[in-house]
């Protein structure tokens, strides 16, 4: 029995062994990077958001957007604070160190050339302003951060008067007054005899109330005294670019041609809005036109003051305007970030935000009553819930360049908080690394501080 036992126990080691050398090696357990490891190993921390003091942890920003033109910087709110001082605090980054020169705002054409007038000259008071020209959809912007910004870049310019910096709106739901002066006192000097046809072609159309009311007059035309409206413009604006010298006769140089080349671009910016408001709101696909129209008339705007003044541009906007898919494609089939990638190519690029918990101002989806809000964590299966698992609380992140696993969770789509004017809205399922290049992520946001109205 000894000996059978001793025989069994050999033959049972040898087994043993020979099982043993022949496992495999992937067999074995094996450590394995996660999502947010490779997030981590990625991720550039973000000392604050509010500007002033160094800006040594914004250097690899730099990098991020290399020779851009254009630099598209979103927000996950119109009404939070963080958002746009960190747009304040990216623009002077910009300008001190990438030789940025033009911030441009979801505005209105008109006022940012309204507030650009202050910037560059001094003129008029920039409270005013935006007390006037921001209301309604745009009522966001009447805040705190954005005077501090504005008067920021005049004090710039006061130090810099050669190398100012400028303002600039690119949206179209509002034209005032300035842009039809503007026209017609070109014409009046350059071309008094088309005079009388371009005041018959804006009968009617210079605005006589502040940019709230405007636009809900507007809203209140019957859909042919619309479409009417905008035949009008659209001829003026033809019967401007028909003034182009053309052959055996001289060439405007100089101011001669700079002057004209305003007095189009006025022009054009007044047809937008009109056609903006030609289409049939009671039709939803002509409603995605609608919005389709809007974005593409954006970037067309971007692109003419880019590649006019020859400025590089910090453009701010909502996450789904700076991005390149839209959050919602029924809705907004083409957004104004893929209008500017197909324009200026790798000369712009778009940096979404995004944040895991905090407050910001909304009205309410049925009402105007301006609210605070406030969202807790981010829930599960959510971008922001793995976003905020990173080691950094507020950091930067080049999402063309994550490694993996990372860089394919972030081409997939999955809910994204993303809060426009009114709240409720969303979340909406976004892809992040499809829809920007760069994202900022911020764990906490606080409300603006909105000025009175």
């Amino acid at each position: 029995m000894k000996r059978h036992r001793t025989v069994l126990a050999l033959t049972l080691f040898i087994i043993l062994a020979a099982l043993t050398t022949s496992i495999p090696a992937a067999a074995t357990p094996a450590a394995t990077t996660t999502v947010v490891e490779a997030l981590d190993r990625a991720a550039h921390p973000l000392r604050t958001v509010e500007p002033g003091g160094g800006t040594g942890d914004l250097r690899p920003l730099d990098r991020m957007i290399g020779d851009a033109r254009v630099v598209g910087l979103g927000e996950a709110t119109h009404g939070s604070h963080d958002f746009f001082a960190l747009k304040d605090r990216v623009l002077r980054h910009l300008v001190a160190e990438k030789g940025f020169r033009t911030f441009a705002l979801e505005v209105p054409w008109s006022t940012g050339a309204r507030l650009n007038d202050y910037v560059l000259y001094g003129k008029g008071d920039p409270r005013r302003v935006m007390r006037e020209e921001f209301q309604r959809d745009y009522l966001w912007w009447n805040n705190t951060d954005c005077l501090r910004l504005v008067e920021w870049m005049r004090a710039y310019n006061v130090r810099h008067p050669g190398d100012p910096v400028r303002f600039t709106g690119d949206d179209i739901a509002w034209s005032g007054p300035e842009l039809y002066d503007a026209v017609e006192e070109y014409v009046a000097g350059a071309r008094p005899e088309l005079s009388a046809r371009l005041a018959a072609l804006y009968r009617g159309l210079r605005p006589t109330v502040r940019t709230g009311a405007y636009i809900e007059q507007y809203l209140r035309l019957p859909y042919a005294e619309r479409e009417e409206r905008a035949e009008r413009t659209g001829e003026a604006l033809r019967l401007l670019q028909r003034q182009v010298p053309g052959a055996g006769r001289e060439a405007y140089e100089g101011a001669d041609r700079e002057a004209y080349l305003w007095a189009v671009q006025q022009a054009r910016v007044i047809d937008q809005t009109a056609r903006q408001y030609a289409f049939d709101f009671e039709d939803p696909a002509e409603v995605a036109a609608a919005m389709r129209y809007r974005d593409g008339a954006m970037a067309a705007n971007v692109v003419w003051w880019q590649r006019h003044t020859g400025t590089k541009v910090l453009l701010s906007a909502h996450n789904n305007h700076v991005g390149y898919v839209p959050e919602e494609p029924a809705e907004n089939p083409k957004v104004q970030g893929a209008f500017l990638r197909e324009s200026l190519g790798t000369g712009y690029v778009s940096v979404g935000l995004t944040f895991d918990h905090g407050s910001f101002n909304a009205t309410g989806l049925d009402d105007e009553v301006i609210r605070r809000w406030t969202l807790g964590p981010a829930p599960p299966g959510g971008n922001e819930r793995t976003l905020d698992r990173v080691r950094y609380r507020d950091y930067l992140l080049d999402l063309r360049s994550v490694g993996a696993p990372a860089g394919d969770w972030l081409r997939q789509a999955r809910p994204t908080r993303s809060i426009g004017t009114a709240y409720p809205d969303g979340p909406h399922d976004i892809a992040l690394a499809r829809s920007h290049d760069v994202l900022i992520h911020l764990h906490q946001v606080e409300a603006s501080g909105l000025r009175d109205r």
